[in-house]
């Protein structure tokens, strides 16, 4: 399991944020490159004190894990689940939820290119025992099942 990070400020997080993920090329075990925005820090590193989906406080719980999500996308023990759209009810091939280190999950969404299948970080947190009972019980995800979906329903 890699180490806890310990940072001294929301700052110096979204700094490391900058330089580890979104400067380097992180490819997922499954040979799918993965773009990390700048952007994508408010969503990952912050919760919502009032539980209404207003993510309105900085977490240092969710920053200590920060270089949990490189070695989460490359291994090649870690469990991956289709992401689940809450909206619509479903289950989709197009994004996936990876999980290698205890209940710490990370979610990407996919895209579809001339160049091939990429993805794009969402967000990463630890998961509650009903979360993640509810993820490990979700589809199965897979590079054959992603592609075959945008061929299918396109993008």
């Amino acid at each position: 399991m890699p180490p806890l990070l310990f940072l001294p400020s929301e700052e110096a997080y979204k700094a490391h944020f900058r330089n580890t993920l979104v400067r380097n090329e992180i490819t997922t075990f499954h040979g799918v490159p993965v773009k990390f925005r700048n952007e994508s820090f408010g969503h990952a590193f912050f919760e919502s004190t009032r539980r209404d989906r207003n993510k309105d406080a900085f977490s240092s719980v969710r920053a200590m894990h920060m270089d949990w999500i490189k070695p989460t996308l490359e291994d090649q023990v870690t469990d991956w689940y289709q992401g689940y759209l809450k909206k619509y009810s479903v289950y989709v091939p197009t994004r996936s939820v990876s999980i290698a280190y205890d209940n710490f999950v990370v979610i990407l969404k996919y895209k579809t290119s001339s160049v091939g299948l990429s993805a794009e970080f969402i967000t990463c947190y630890v998961a509650n025992k009903y979360n993640i009972r509810k993820i490990r019980t979700s589809p199965l995800w897979n590079v054959d099942i992603c592609q075959t979906a945008f061929k299918k329903f396109g993008r």
